[in-house]
């Protein structure tokens, strides 16, 4: 047993730096993991670069296997099961909130990476109602972006109302993107990614879009009303002036249904919304159960996602590579063997 663990900490903001902490003790609703994986999310960026709970351990992509249970937590969760944890670290089971079932909107739940530690480290602590059973179908490394990226646009998709053979365009093709218009066409959808730039054409293609629109050099909004509009955007990106321009691409009755989360706001004539009945929607990820729900049509299906993997030692590289916009799609950072 270690008695101390390695842990990728933002010791002050922007700051990344390789620390020795002790072993933790989890309390009596929580569980200690074995971190075999981390994603890098794109919002792991304000976590990192945050003035507030610092030193703090970002990551909310974890998965790993259970090492210690605390006394108040449900048998179901034991030692050596391979667990995983997303964004929403566990809601509270006490809340008015939570007494409705809408256990993704509690406000007493705490946010991995940010408002406590997350999986940048060989260990972590998890509240139990957090927590994930991962199929064994999964390997540690392709499960970890699925708990972040693929929960958010599958649950959100799957909530949308939009049916089979709908046209659905995905607007932004990157980490959340290229498992959203894979989930998108294994929905039966006809999907149309939204991007810019020809380097990804190819990809788009093969992750299963009908059409590609570059926005570079094609009008996307005139692009989709000359397929009828789109049933649904699902966009996943943060540049509000962007979401904004193409929401006039919407069919009637159309919903724009956001998973990025921008800092400006939308621009969006009411006339848009009101003539055509159409409506904008956020989706927050979702709860254990919806993301175990994501695992399991991503294995019936065979939906994965695309991956580049560096070790803990390497974690401010991994996470820089992932902001420069240099990997292919999705970062996951490995435990490995601890160094001498």
């Amino acid at each position: 047993m270690m008695n101390t663990y390695r842990a990728v900490q933002a010791s002050a903001p922007g700051v990344l730096e390789l620390v020795y902490r002790p072993r933790p003790v989890p309390g009596p609703i929580e569980v200690l993991i074995e971190v075999e994986a981390c994603g890098i999310c794109g919002a792991d960026s304000g976590d990192i670069n945050s003035k507030r709970d610092v030193p703090r351990v970002p990551g909310h992509e974890v998965i790993g296997r259970i090492t210690e249970v605390g006394t108040s937590v449900p048998t179901m969760w034991k030692v050596g099961m391979r667990v995983g944890v997303g964004r929403l670290g566990g809601h509270c089971n006490d809340c008015s909130v939570c007494r409705q079932g809408l256990f993704q909107l509690c406000p007493n739940q705490q946010f991995v990476g940010s408002s406590c530690d997350g999986g940048y480290a060989e260990m972590m602590l998890a509240r139990s109602t957090g927590l994930v059973a991962i199929p064994a179908e999964l390997s540690s490394v392709e499960a970890a972006p699925l708990l972040c990226a693929g929960l958010a646009t599958f649950n959100a998709m799957r909530k949308s109302g939009a049916l089979a053979g709908d046209v659905v365009a995905i607007q932004g093709i990157g980490g959340l993107g290229h498992l959203a218009v894979q989930y998108a066409r294994k929905m039966g959808f006809r999907v149309i990614a939204v991007g810019r730039g020809r380097d990804i054409a190819d990809d788009v293609s093969a992750l299963g879009a009908h059409r590609y629109i570059d926005s570079n050099v094609e009008d996307p909004v005139k692009a989709l009303l000359g397929l009828g509009g789109a049933q649904l955007i699902l966009t996943t990106i943060t540049d509000s002036d962007a979401v904004s321009a193409l929401a006039p691409a919407l069919a009637p009755k159309g919903k724009l249904l956001l998973v990025g989360v921008g800092k400006s706001p939308l621009a969006i004539s009411p006339g848009l919304l009101v003539l055509g009945e159409r409506s904008i929607e956020g989706s927050i990820t979702g709860t254990p159960c919806d993301a175990e729900r994501t695992l399991d049509f991503s294995v019936m299906a065979n939906v994965r996602p695309s991956i580049e993997t560096m070790p803990l030692s390497r974690a401010r590289e991994a996470y820089e590579r992932m902001t420069s916009g240099k990997a292919h799609f999705r970062m996951v950072i490995t435990m490995g063997e601890r160094e001498a």
